[in-house]
């Protein structure tokens, strides 16, 4: 049995429009959402040369927009917690550099604080651009969830992990930054572009192996980091087999030694890849206490929390009615390509100009299309069993004043 549960209305809906369905994998929903609107303010030092705390203005100085996926894993905890949680880790973030933000260019001293003592011109050396302060706010912000949620879980005596992809509007620019395999899709008119990367063992296999080349004491013997394009037998030992290492993007061959029939550091392929055996993701939120079964190897070494951001530049786009950003956990992405979901919005909207609940009849449709229902624009009628999360965002009211999400 399968609930189909629309979130609504989420903080500043105006536009937001978001459905997510529980396939029952668990007690509770693992995904999450959340959204709304970023109220930035502007911080300023203290009268005191010497004291390291900022005092807050009453007034805000700047404002965007936020939304925000979560996939859970092991429970629904560690989703919860981020979607309660991220906002406000990025909101700080954004405050410690609002001033660059706003400025033509960072500026080389913020509140009359030189940011760099020993290099005042390093702003202008490095290239250093005004949305590199909010992609270093981004990654700065999920670093600082991912340690607020590790220390709630362990105080609860709670487990799991999340993925999160997150978009933020700001200034005339969309920023997704992404930790796991939920993805971000721009559909316009004569365009579709991913906005995201999927984080998952096998995308990730040389920054997994080099950080087991470096510390080969996180296998705890067990595992080798080694690839190979099967698991390797007793019977291979001596044989010539095909491998690769961190530094390899080829192959290339060696002898089979004992050490090499461990099992592998990535085990399996494509969706059933999995890192030590155990999980499906890369990177991800969480995930603290989670150790390899019947051992006491900890997965979290090889986790990153640090998300991949990209910028998308609205005002450089003429952009149109019917442009928009689709956000989904990897429950969409499952059953449905890039190209499917691009033809359900392209059949969709332009039809239904006039129906002011058009994007949340859209995010419903998308649902409905992974629930194995035969649809004219896809024909496939697959079934996805994960909990499955869409937001649909309308591009053109964020370059119209941004009057909501």
């Amino acid at each position: 049995r399968r609930r189909l549960l629309l979130r609504g209305p989420l903080p500043a809906s105006r536009t937001v429009c978001a459905a997510i369905i529980n396939a029952e994998k668990s007690e509770f929903n693992e995904d999450q959402a959340a959204c709304g609107k970023l109220c930035i303010r502007r911080y300023n030092f203290g009268a005191e040369e010497d004291q390291e705390w900022l005092t807050l203005c009453a007034e805000e100085f700047l404002t965007g927009h936020y939304w925000a996926l979560f996939d859970g894993h092991g429970g629904p905890a560690a989703a919860i917690l981020a979607a309660n949680t991220l906002h406000s880790c990025l909101r700080r973030q954004l405050e410690a550099v609002v001033e660059g933000i706003v400025a033509t260019r960072p500026p080389m001293h913020l509140s009359g604080h030189c940011v760099c003592l020993s290099d005042p011109q390093f702003v202008e050396e490095k290239g250093i651009k005004t949305e590199d302060l909010v992609i270093g706010a981004l990654e700065s912000a999920f670093q600082e969830c991912d340690e607020v949620i590790g220390r709630e879980l362990e105080a609860s005596c709670q487990v799991g992990g999340c993925t999160a992809l997150v978009a933020v509007s700001l200034q005339g620019k969309l920023y997704v930054a992404n930790a796991g395999d939920s993805r971000a899709l721009l559909v316009r008119r004569d365009e579709t572009r991913p906005l995201s990367s999927e984080f998952t063992p096998e995308t990730e296999r040389q920054r997994i192996q080099q950080l087991a080349f470096v510390y080969p004491e996180l296998l705890a013997g067990e595992f080798t980091r080694l690839e190979f394009p099967r698991r390797l037998k007793g019977d291979d030992l001596g044989q010539k087999v095909l491998f690769r290492d961190h530094h390899m993007n080829g192959w290339s061959y060696k002898r089979v030694e004992k050490s090499d029939l461990k099992y592998p550091l990535i085990h399996g392929q494509g969706r059933q890849a999995r890192l030590l055996g155990t999980l499906a993701v890369s990177r991800g939120l969480g995930d603290h206490q989670l150790r390899v079964l019947d051992t006491n190897i900890q997965l979290k070494p090889f986790l990153l929390s640090v998300p991949q951001v990209t910028v998308l530049d609205m005002d450089q786009l003429e952009l149109q009615e019917d442009d928009v950003v689709i956000m989904a956990t990897d429950g969409l992405w499952d059953v449905l390509s890039n190209e499917q979901v691009a033809r359900l919005v392209w059949s969709f909207l332009p039809g239904n100009r006039d129906d002011p609940h058009r994007f949340s009849e859209l995010a419903q449709m998308l649902i409905r299309s992974t629930q194995g229902k035969e649809d004219g624009s896809t024909g496939e009628g697959q079934v996805s069993y994960d909990d499955v999360s869409v937001f649909v965002i309308p591009l053109h009211s964020q370059v119209q004043g941004g009057s909501g999400p």
